[in-house]
């Protein structure tokens, strides 16, 4: 009987212990998460390496309003000062409307610009393309000094200029100078468009800027096109004339 429970005893003694539940791993903490790089905004560096090479004015040339069924297009030739360019330049797509008028302000204290448009009936007569291109060559023309170069957005260099340039695709979004011109060429548009919306204010100009938005269309087939609108643009040439009043 003793050796019987002795025997159970080693037994009992000699069984694995009974298996616990594996320890749960800690809480993680917060992850980590890589921040999205800033978007690279415009600098200044063509306009460094143009200055390097001993050329003394270089302005940046835009356009605003290429696009849309009424209204002047505008444009704009800025020179910055290398020693007072304001903080917040940036494509003026980029920018909210309080930030375009805030630094169209800093833009006209503090650089040398000049604004050209081509209305409409010019629009009409020999393209937006070649209209665009007119209004770019008045607003160079207009500065008091002759510059050395211009850098101009998009594709096209003008005929004429009266200097040397580059064509700069995505300029507003790369040069501080051309994203200067763009401000100035949209704020001055826009306030342009203002102006003629209290003058035609059932086409809702001041709200769209004669983009052919579902209110400016509807507007049209109702009233008819005015003097302002672009009768070479499709969806304006598809309604009778003559002008609303």
């Amino acid at each position: 009987m003793r050796e019987s429970r002795r025997n159970m005893a080693r037994r009992s003694s000699d069984s694995p212990a009974p298996s616990r539940p594996p320890a749960r791993p800690a809480a993680a903490g917060p992850v980590a998460r890589a921040k999205t790089p800033a978007k690279p905004g415009p600098d200044f560096a063509l306009e460094t390496a143009l200055l390097g090479t001993g050329l003394h004015f270089v302005v940046g040339i835009d356009e605003a309003g290429r696009g849309p069924l009424a209204g002047p297009v505008v444009a704009s030739a800025v020179l910055l000062d290398p020693a007072a360019i304001p903080d917040g330049l940036d494509d003026s797509k980029a920018l909210s409307a309080a930030d375009r008028e805030r630094l169209f302000a800093e833009i006209l204290r503090t650089a040398t610009v000049s604004i050209a448009s081509a209305s409409a009936g010019e629009i009409d007569r020999i393209n937006i393309r070649q209209a665009t291109l007119a209004a770019m060559r008045r607003a160079l023309a207009g500065l008091p000094d002759r510059p050395c170069h211009a850098l101009i957005d998009g594709r096209d260099v003008p005929s004429l200029l009266g200097c040397a340039a580059t064509a700069v695709i995505g300029g507003d979004a790369r040069s501080l100078s051309v994203a200067a011109a763009s401000i100035v060429a949209k704020v001055t548009r826009d306030r342009m468009m203002k102006r003629l919306c209290q003058a035609f204010p059932v086409y809702g100009f001041g709200q769209h800027m004669g983009y052919g938005t579902p209110f400016h269309l509807e507007a049209l087939a109702r009233h008819g096109p005015c003097r302002h609108h672009r009768t070479s643009f499709s969806p304006v040439r598809q309604h009778p004339l003559p002008f609303a009043s």
